[in-house]
């Protein structure tokens, strides 16, 4: 998909009907995908850039703790530099405050379409227990039916915890383990059965179902809503 480098909006000649036409390219493509229900990772990088514009104009004094990490010390000596310029050129400040103000009216609109998205796909899912779930359940193995598709697939999942700007975050990370055939003979509880006997290197797992009443796709969508959905809903039930 077009992409947009982390400091497009300060990249080469700064116009405003220049940085508009390449803005709205970008955003045409994130809705493309956006029409087909895929999510990710389409969402999350429009979430990163309206947060840089965010950092941009609000925290010029702290960009260096404020700026998301994912930029270079090459990117943020630039944009250093822009601020300096900016600083001594009105007609550039302004210039770069209603690209700004543009682009981040068009990305929130972008960004309202996509959580409507991801809101009906987790309103459409069920998470459910497989069993008894350990006291322990931060890993173990997510079952996961999507829709129609005539297919349990089997994650191993870990949750790894992390700061972030004094707070504490849980994130998800899958493997795909195996998939078997839907039918009255491999049920949760069997394939729970299953990968315990056959996985040793988890002799007591917090297995968990995911079970879609639509058909989403997999990589793009649906995967990802359930991880998130299933740290939230872990984290709610250890509180």
């Amino acid at each position: 998909m077009k992409t947009l480098s982390e400091t497009w909006f300060v990249d080469g000649y700064i116009d405003f009907e220049l940085k508009k036409y390449k803005l709205l390219d970008y955003l045409q493509t994130v809705n493309r995908y956006f029409d087909q229900n895929k999510l990710y990772p389409q969402l999350a990088d429009v979430i990163f850039h309206y947060n840089n514009l965010i950092a941009f104009r609000e925290n010029k004094q702290y960009l260096q703790q404020q700026f998301p990490k994912r930029l270079s010390q090459v990117d943020m000596d630039r944009l250093q530099i822009i601020y300096e310029k900016m600083i001594r050129d009105d007609e550039l400040m302004q210039e770069l405050e209603d690209i700004i103000r543009y682009a981040m009216e068009e990305m929130q609109g972008t960004i309202k379409g996509g959580k409507e998205i991801y809101d009906f796909v987790e309103e459409e899912m069920k998470i459910a227990p497989v069993g008894i779930i350990p006291l322990s359940n931060n890993e173990g193995y997510i079952l996961v039916n999507n829709g129609d598709i005539k297919e349990t697939r089997a994650y191993e999942f870990h949750i790894t915890i992390f700061e972030k700007q004094h707070e504490k975050y849980r994130a998800m990370r899958t493997v795909f383990i195996d998939s078997w055939i839907k039918n009255f003979a491999n049920t949760h509880e069997s394939i729970k059965s299953e990968l315990i006997r056959n996985r040793n290197q988890l002799p007591n797992p917090a297995v968990y179902s995911v079970i879609s009443k639509k058909t989403f796709p997999l990589e793009e969508t649906l995967l990802p809503v359930a991880k998130r959905s299933l740290v939230k809903y872990i984290t709610e039930r250890a509180a």
